[in-house]
Parts: C-alpha cells; sequence; structure tokens
C-alpha cells in the first residue's frame, strides 16, 4: 500500500512542482544598457502587425479587438489634379522605439550608455515609500522603422520613407525633469491633472480592459495614471506599468511637439494630432524581457506586468510602438 501511494502521490507532486515554475517563472535579471541593442529581428514582436485587412475584410490576423469597421472598401484620393480611386488597407507598423530608463544617457537602441556630464543627477529614482509611491526615468524616443531597416514592404504607399534617429531624449529637456515647469509650459495641466478629471479615468480603464481605449478621454491613460503633466515622474503601484505609462506619455508628448503624425483616416495623408487618438497606437515590451504580446495604452498590469523585471530594482526598458496605418492604395497613372 505505501508503494501504490507513493507512486500515485509522487507524479502529482511533480506536475504541481512543473505547473507552478510555469505559472510562477523565476523573475527576470535587470537590464543593463550594455546587454546589446535592440534587434529588430528577434525582439519585435512580429504577431503585433496583426490584424491585416484588405477592403474592409481581415485577412491575416483575428483579433476582432484591433480590427476596423470599414463602411466602404473603396477610397478616393483626390489632393491631385485627378482623383485617384484605390481600396482600403489596414495594418500595425512597428514605427518607433521607446526607452523608459533609470540610467542617464543609457541608449537601449543602440546597448550603450553615451555617458552623463552631469553626474549623479538627471538620474531614475524608485520611491517605496507606501504612502507616496513615485518613480522617476528617463525617456528616449527613436524614429525606428522596422520594416525600412529590414528592407521589407519598401512599395506600399502609406508608409513614410524615414531612417533611424534618435528624436528625443529627455535628459535635454527640462520640462521632462521638473514637474512645475512642465505645468507653467503646459498650463492645461490644471484642468487635467487632478482628483476631480482623474476619476474620469474610471471608465478609460474599463473600456480597454475588454476592448480600447475611450479617445474622448484623451487625458487618461486607463489603469497607467494621467498624461499630465508631460514630465518623467509618475505615480508607482507596478514599476512595469508606470514604465508603460511614461512610454504612453511620451507618445502624447511627441504628438504635441509635432514631431508625430498620423495617418489620416482616409488613408490619402498624414496629418498633425496634438491631441492623440489613443486606440491608433500599442506598446510591446522589448527589454528587459520580449514580451511575445501587446498592450493596448491604459491596460491593467494585473494582466501582463508580472515577472518582467526583478522586484524592489530600478530598470530600463524598452517598448516598440505600432502604429495604426490606414492606407488608400491606389493605382499609380
Amino acid at each position: 500500500m505505501l508503494r501504490l501511494h507513493v507512486f500515485v502521490v509522487w507524479p502529482v507532486i511533480v506536475f504541481v512542482t512543473v505547473f507552478m515554475l510555469f505559472l510562477f517563472p523565476e523573475n527576470a535579471n535587470a537590464s543593463e544598457c550594455n546587454d546589446g541593442p535592440i534587434n529588430p529581428i528577434t525582439d519585435v514582436s512580429w504577431r503585433c502587425i496583426f490584424p491585416i485587412q484588405i477592403a474592409g475584410i481581415v485577412q491575416l490576423g483575428s483579433n476582432s479587438d484591433d480590427a476596423d469597421e470599414i463602411d466602404n472598401p473603396v477610397c478616393v484620393c483626390d489632393g491631385g489634379t485627378l482623383p485617384k480611386f484605390g481600396i482600403t488597407v489596414s495594418f500595425w507598423e512597428p514605427s518607433r522605439l521607446i526607452d523608459t530608463v533609470s540610467d542617464p544617457y543609457c541608449l537601449m537602441a543602440l546597448g550603450a550608455n553615451i555617458g552623463n556630464p552631469r553626474p549623479g543627477s538627471l538620474g531614475g529614482t524608485l520611491d517605496r515609500d507606501v504612502s507616496s509611491q513615485r518613480a522617476f526615468q528617463q525617456m528616449h524616443y527613436y524614429i525606428f522603422p522596422v520594416w525600412a531597416i529590414l528592407d521589407l514592404f519598401t512599395d506600399i504607399q502609406c508608409l513614410q520613407e524615414e531612417q533611424f534617429d534618435v528624436a528625443m531624449m529627455s535628459e535635454l529637456v527640462p520640462t521632462w525633469n521638473d514637474d512645475i515647469l512642465s505645468t507653467i509650459v503646459n498650463p492645461e495641466s490644471v484642468l487635467f491633472a487632478n482628483p476631480v478629471s482623474q476619476l474620469a479615468c474610471a471608465a478609460d480603464s474599463s473600456a480597454v480592459l475588454s476592448g480600447r481605449p475611450r479617445n474622448e478621454l484623451f487625458w487618461c491613460m486607463g489603469s497607467w495614471g494621467s498624461v499630465y503633466p508631460l514630465a518623467g515622474s509618475i505615480t508607482v503601484s507596478d514599476y512595469v506599468e508606470a514604465n508603460a505609462g511614461l512610454a504612453a506619455r511620451s507618445i502624447y508628448f511627441m504628438g504635441r511637439t509635432g514631431l508625430l503624425w498620423d495617418t489620416a483616416l482616409d488613408g490619402c495623408s498624414f496629418q498633425y494630432t496634438p491631441i492623440w487618438r489613443k486606440d491608433r497606437f500599442k506598446l510591446q515590451m522589448a527589454k528587459p524581457v520580449r514580451d511575445p504580446g501587446w498592450q493596448r495604452i491604459g491596460r491593467s498590469g494585473l494582466l501582463w506586468s508580472g515577472y518582467k523585471h526583478p522586484s524592489t530594482q530600478k530598470d530600463n526598458f524598452a517598448w516598440m510602438m505600432f502604429k495604426k496605418v490606414n492606407c488608400c492604395v491606389t493605382y499609380e497613372y
């Protein structure tokens, strides 16, 4: 009987142990600047480009939350001498890379730290005080056209002709390093960065749990907090989620400065969008851990942020930004 008992119980113990290791893996290691540059092939989750729609029909990918409701599969671009007729195409383009780092001048895209001209300053902080949990991270924003870097899909009409470039380093932006100065430069912060306005963000947080964020609540980032102030300080309840919030805040920041243009809904041109449409962006963590999936702006970290970095430590993050592209593919004549 004892042998039978051991024979029955031991496999159950092994199964439960393996299952727990799979469910609760070991914490990730902290990401260092010298870990190597971002690899556009292995660090990018290629499933994030889906779904791809042609003439309003989903051809590849089946995520209905990311699919567009297209009324007319035929489009017309009349900006030239003669109108051009075409078909509507939509997809997600990996076009930008965003660092949120605790080490100043740590360029994750290059895998190097270019040095801090002011040692001891501008570094990330992580305040674990329960009464006022705050984190501060620096931000680097890169033009990172993955398809152009890999020389793929170069014949798609609606892709901007871009090359890799460092478009923004927050160490050089005074408002990113000073909340008060940021509020002075962006006085609308007073209207939105307050408890009353933040109550409305509960609706945005609920919406993104099951679908898309609410564009009309542009000052909200769901569970990630508020886009205001446009600075590097953010409330910490989940450190990974806080860094995702800073990455999303940088998207809004770049749109306000005119350095991020969105495709027009008709698919014929690009347009300046100082007030972002949140549902046209999603983020994928590339470092310290490559996340195989993507996150809508504001989705609660309880669903995805576990075991993405060592707890109780500061860390450096790299986020791949996917931008929704609506394109009217026309015949060139």
